[in-house]
């Protein structure tokens, strides 16, 4: 029997939890992933279980909405497009909703490609993590106007709570809004990761737990990534259980790169993610040449390996 109109497709960090919020409001949706003990989980808790896209797609009634939070690339291109892919599953009037980080142009293609055969695609940035996924997401969404209008119930279902939905612009201008977003969350990061560095290495025994909750109090620097600093302290005052590496997807690469198309300088955000770069790189070799060079111009140390 077809009771639903919504489908869910992703099913790990913040797909599963949005299903698991979507479902604590009493709205019946239908699921599927690849890794099928994902599935399984969430039927436990009332989702209809799929094993495949044409079960899912056949599970619903139309017109469907259908919410993917798939890796950018080449997993959605398989979805959408692959054998058995959605644009082969659906019918004219249904709504695809990429709710994952992928390149704008890759959306504004891709809705052309689908509106050939009737079927709208909405890209929706989504902003919140597991936390927003949980509690209401932040959606920045591009598309059709009438294709949000349609969809609206369903994206404000999932954005309900702390988060927010709003229509940003037409296709592409969701995910490139995410991208802007992500390339601000990158200065931000590492602005708040430099201060706390140069705190840890003060001439002070400075309690940085007790610091980031007093920054949460009224401070120009409060808010939620400051909250988040407080909870990580809490855990490991000296952090000493993780590495510096950073890891990160492509959105700051691809702001950095529409940035300098459009001649915005992005100083700050350019410099944060040659920091993030560095981070997963250990003993460089243009660390050697820069200290070579230091040793053969003022006989500078150089710090020998061992071993």
């Amino acid at each position: 029997m077809r009771d639903s109109s919504y489908g869910m497709i992703g099913l790990g960090k913040m797909g599963g939890l949005a299903v698991e919020n979507i479902l604590s409001k009493g709205i019946k949706v239908a699921v599927f992933d690849v890794f099928q003990e994902q599935v399984d989980e969430l039927s436990k808790l009332g989702a209809k279980g799929c094993r495949t896209l044409k079960e899912l797609v056949d599970s619903l009634e139309s017109p469907r909405v259908i919410w993917l939070m798939v890796p950018a690339g080449d997993p959605i291109e398989e979805v959408l497009f692959g054998e058995n892919g959605l644009s082969q599953l659906l019918s004219p009037g249904d709504i695809i909703i990429d709710g994952g980080n992928s390149f704008y142009q890759d959306s504004v293609r891709r809705s052309k490609r689908l509106a050939l055969l009737g079927i709208n695609y909405l890209d929706s940035g989504s902003s919140g993590g597991t936390e927003g996924a949980k509690t209401g997401l932040c959606l920045m969404v591009g598309g059709d106007q009438e294709a949000f209008a349609q969809a609206k119930p369903f994206l404000q279902a999932l954005s309900e709570g702390q988060g927010a939905c709003t229509h940003v612009g037409p296709s592409g201008a969701g995910h490139y809004t995410k991208m802007v977003h992500n390339a601000i969350e990158y200065g931000m990061l590492q602005a708040i990761g430099e201060g706390f560095e140069l705190l840890d290495a003060a001439p002070y025994d400075l309690n940085l737990e007790e610091i980031a909750h007093l920054w949460t109090k009224g401070s120009i620097v409060s808010g939620y990534l400051m909250e988040l600093a407080e909870r990580a302290f809490a855990k490991d005052t000296e952090l000493s259980q993780i590495m510096g590496e950073v890891g990160g997807g492509s959105t700051g690469s691809w702001a950095i790169e529409e940035a300098w198309k459009v001649g915005v300088p992005f100083e700050a955000i350019a410099l944060s993610y040659a920091a993030r770069l560095r981070s997963r790189q250990n003993d460089t070799f243009s660390g050697k040449v820069v200290s070579a060079l230091r040793n053969e111009f003022g006989g500078h140390a150089v710090v020998k390996r061992q071993g």
